[in-house]
Protein backbone atom coordinates (compact mmCIF):
# COMPACT_ATOMS: atom_id res chain seq x y z
CA UNK A 1 0.00 0.00 0.00
CA UNK A 2 1.45 3.61 -1.13
CA UNK A 3 -0.32 6.66 0.52
CA UNK A 4 0.58 9.93 0.44
CA UNK A 5 0.16 11.87 3.45
CA UNK A 6 0.41 16.13 4.22
CA UNK A 7 1.78 17.18 7.29
CA UNK A 8 -1.16 19.67 8.48
CA UNK A 9 -0.47 22.46 11.87
CA UNK A 10 0.29 20.57 15.37
CA UNK A 11 1.88 18.02 13.40
CA UNK A 12 -0.99 15.54 12.57
CA UNK A 13 -0.52 13.69 9.34
CA UNK A 14 -3.85 13.41 7.34
CA UNK A 15 -4.56 11.94 3.68
CA UNK A 16 -3.21 14.16 0.61
CA UNK A 17 -6.09 13.04 -1.76
CA UNK A 18 -10.03 11.57 -1.67
CA UNK A 19 -7.63 8.23 -2.98
CA UNK A 20 -5.52 8.27 -0.10
CA UNK A 21 -8.19 8.52 2.17
CA UNK A 22 -9.85 5.59 1.06
CA UNK A 23 -6.62 3.67 1.33
CA UNK A 24 -6.87 4.60 5.25
CA UNK A 25 -10.40 4.07 6.19
CA UNK A 26 -10.20 0.83 5.03
CA UNK A 27 -7.85 -0.11 8.29
CA UNK A 28 -9.22 -0.30 11.48
CA UNK A 29 -8.83 2.00 13.92
CA UNK A 30 -5.94 1.52 16.21
CA UNK A 31 -3.91 -0.29 13.29
CA UNK A 32 -0.12 0.24 13.31
CA UNK A 33 1.10 1.30 9.99
CA UNK A 34 4.82 1.55 9.51
CA UNK A 35 6.07 3.57 7.09
CA UNK A 36 9.45 5.08 5.46
CA UNK A 37 8.96 9.23 4.49
CA UNK A 38 10.53 11.17 1.81
CA UNK A 39 9.65 14.39 0.72
CA UNK A 40 7.91 14.68 -2.74
CA UNK A 41 6.87 16.79 -5.57
CA UNK A 42 4.74 20.20 -4.05
CA UNK A 43 1.65 18.68 -2.75
CA UNK A 44 -0.58 22.00 -4.05
CA UNK A 45 0.17 20.95 -7.57
CA UNK A 46 -1.03 17.50 -7.21
CA UNK A 47 -3.84 18.76 -5.78
CA UNK A 48 -4.80 21.34 -8.68
CA UNK A 49 -4.19 18.91 -11.04
CA UNK A 50 -7.36 16.89 -8.89
CA UNK A 51 -9.01 19.46 -9.22
CA UNK A 52 -8.25 19.83 -12.96
CA UNK A 53 -9.68 16.37 -13.44
CA UNK A 54 -12.53 17.05 -11.29
CA UNK A 55 -13.57 20.36 -13.47
CA UNK A 56 -13.73 18.31 -16.45
CA UNK A 57 -15.44 15.49 -15.12
CA UNK A 58 -18.10 17.40 -13.40
CA UNK A 59 -18.57 19.21 -17.19
CA UNK A 60 -18.61 16.09 -18.97
CA UNK A 61 -21.88 14.02 -20.02
CA UNK A 62 -20.87 11.02 -21.34
CA UNK A 63 -23.19 10.42 -24.85
CA UNK A 64 -22.48 8.43 -28.28
CA UNK A 65 -23.38 5.20 -28.64
CA UNK A 66 -22.70 1.63 -27.90
CA UNK A 67 -19.66 1.66 -31.06
CA UNK A 68 -17.00 4.01 -30.69
CA UNK A 69 -15.71 6.24 -33.52
CA UNK A 70 -12.57 4.85 -33.83
CA UNK A 71 -14.50 1.12 -34.06
CA UNK A 72 -16.75 2.86 -36.77
CA UNK A 73 -13.88 4.56 -38.83
CA UNK A 74 -12.20 1.24 -38.87
CA UNK A 75 -15.03 -1.16 -40.43
CA UNK A 76 -15.66 1.47 -42.47
CA UNK A 77 -12.00 2.06 -43.66
CA UNK A 78 -11.97 -1.96 -44.28
CA UNK A 79 -15.23 -2.00 -46.56
CA UNK A 80 -13.66 0.72 -48.73
CA UNK A 81 -10.48 -0.87 -48.79
CA UNK A 82 -12.55 -4.51 -49.41
CA UNK A 83 -14.27 -2.69 -52.47
CA UNK A 84 -11.03 -1.88 -54.20
CA UNK A 85 -10.56 -5.83 -54.35
CA UNK A 86 -14.07 -5.92 -55.90
CA UNK A 87 -16.98 -5.38 -54.73
CA UNK A 88 -19.67 -2.04 -54.49
CA UNK A 89 -18.17 -0.10 -51.82
CA UNK A 90 -21.41 1.39 -50.99
CA UNK A 91 -22.92 -2.15 -50.52
CA UNK A 92 -19.90 -3.15 -48.16
CA UNK A 93 -20.46 0.07 -46.51
CA UNK A 94 -23.92 -0.48 -45.65
CA UNK A 95 -23.09 -4.00 -44.85
CA UNK A 96 -20.81 -2.28 -42.31
CA UNK A 97 -23.59 -0.23 -41.17
CA UNK A 98 -25.37 -2.97 -40.29
CA UNK A 99 -23.30 -4.73 -38.43
CA UNK A 100 -22.47 -1.66 -35.88
CA UNK A 101 -26.15 -1.39 -35.51
CA UNK A 102 -26.27 -4.55 -34.89
CA UNK A 103 -23.14 -3.99 -32.39
CA UNK A 104 -24.80 -1.41 -30.78
CA UNK A 105 -27.88 -3.59 -29.88
CA UNK A 106 -26.16 -5.85 -28.22
CA UNK A 107 -23.75 -3.36 -26.09
CA UNK A 108 -27.28 -1.02 -25.51
CA UNK A 109 -28.08 -3.83 -22.78
CA UNK A 110 -24.89 -3.45 -20.80
CA UNK A 111 -24.99 -1.24 -17.70
CA UNK A 112 -22.82 1.89 -18.23
CA UNK A 113 -21.48 3.87 -15.35
CA UNK A 114 -19.27 7.60 -15.52
CA UNK A 115 -16.03 6.51 -13.78
CA UNK A 116 -14.06 8.88 -11.92
CA UNK A 117 -10.76 6.24 -12.17
CA UNK A 118 -11.62 4.94 -15.39
CA UNK A 119 -12.05 9.06 -17.08
CA UNK A 120 -8.84 9.82 -15.27
CA UNK A 121 -7.14 7.14 -16.95
CA UNK A 122 -8.10 8.22 -20.22
CA UNK A 123 -7.27 11.33 -19.64
CA UNK A 124 -3.51 10.15 -18.77
CA UNK A 125 -3.38 8.18 -21.72
CA UNK A 126 -4.51 10.97 -24.19
CA UNK A 127 -1.85 13.09 -22.83
CA UNK A 128 1.06 11.08 -23.57
CA UNK A 129 1.19 9.38 -20.32
CA UNK A 130 1.15 5.38 -20.94
CA UNK A 131 3.16 2.31 -21.49
CA UNK A 132 2.29 -0.31 -23.76
CA UNK A 133 1.23 -3.78 -22.01
CA UNK A 134 0.64 -7.25 -23.60
CA UNK A 135 -1.44 -10.09 -22.09
CA UNK A 136 -0.99 -13.36 -22.08
CA UNK A 137 -3.39 -13.88 -24.76
CA UNK A 138 -1.33 -11.47 -27.27
CA UNK A 139 -3.20 -8.60 -26.71
CA UNK A 140 -1.80 -5.63 -26.83
CA UNK A 141 -3.36 -2.97 -24.72
CA UNK A 142 -2.13 0.99 -23.35
CA UNK A 143 -2.14 1.31 -19.53
CA UNK A 144 -2.15 5.00 -17.78
CA UNK A 145 1.51 5.51 -16.21
CA UNK A 146 0.98 6.06 -12.16
CA UNK A 147 0.60 9.49 -11.01
CA UNK A 148 1.88 8.93 -7.59
CA UNK A 149 4.59 10.95 -6.04
CA UNK A 150 6.79 8.24 -6.04
CA UNK A 151 6.44 7.88 -9.70
CA UNK A 152 6.97 11.51 -10.78
CA UNK A 153 9.01 14.05 -10.30
CA UNK A 154 8.10 18.11 -10.62
CA UNK A 155 9.34 18.76 -14.24
CA UNK A 156 7.17 15.34 -15.18
CA UNK A 157 3.87 16.43 -13.77
CA UNK A 158 4.38 19.82 -14.95
CA UNK A 159 4.07 18.29 -18.36
CA UNK A 160 1.59 15.98 -17.47
CA UNK A 161 -0.36 19.04 -16.15
CA UNK A 162 -0.25 20.83 -19.37
CA UNK A 163 -0.51 17.89 -22.10
CA UNK A 164 -3.86 16.70 -19.32
CA UNK A 165 -5.31 20.36 -19.32
CA UNK A 166 -5.11 20.80 -23.21
CA UNK A 167 -6.75 17.05 -23.59
CA UNK A 168 -9.66 18.26 -21.08
CA UNK A 169 -9.98 21.60 -22.60
CA UNK A 170 -9.70 20.10 -26.52
CA UNK A 171 -12.29 17.42 -25.32
CA UNK A 172 -14.72 18.45 -22.67
CA UNK A 173 -13.83 22.28 -21.45
CA UNK A 174 -13.97 24.25 -24.94
CA UNK A 175 -17.79 24.22 -24.83
CA UNK A 176 -18.52 25.82 -21.31
CA UNK A 177 -15.53 28.49 -20.84
CA UNK A 178 -14.84 30.62 -23.21
CA UNK A 179 -10.91 30.80 -22.49
CA UNK A 180 -8.30 28.53 -21.35
CA UNK A 181 -7.76 31.26 -18.95
CA UNK A 182 -11.06 31.13 -18.06
CA UNK A 183 -10.93 27.34 -17.74
CA UNK A 184 -7.77 27.81 -15.65
CA UNK A 185 -9.71 30.21 -13.63
CA UNK A 186 -12.08 27.64 -12.71
CA UNK A 187 -9.58 25.52 -12.03
CA UNK A 188 -7.64 27.97 -9.34
CA UNK A 189 -11.10 28.97 -7.74
CA UNK A 190 -11.98 24.92 -7.11
CA UNK A 191 -8.54 24.80 -5.82
CA UNK A 192 -9.06 27.02 -3.50
CA UNK A 193 -12.34 26.07 -2.28
CA UNK A 194 -10.41 22.14 -1.57
CA UNK A 195 -7.44 24.23 0.46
Amino acid sequence: MQLALIKRQGGALAPLTDADKELLDKKRIGTVLEAHFKVTRNPKFHRKYFALLNLGFDYWNPKGGAVSPQERNLLNRFAEELSKWGGEQQTLTDLAESFLDAVARKRASLTVEKSFEAYRKWVAMEAGFFRIVVFPNGAVKKEAKSISFAKMDDNEFSELYRASFNVIWNHILHKYFESEADAERAVNNLLGFAS
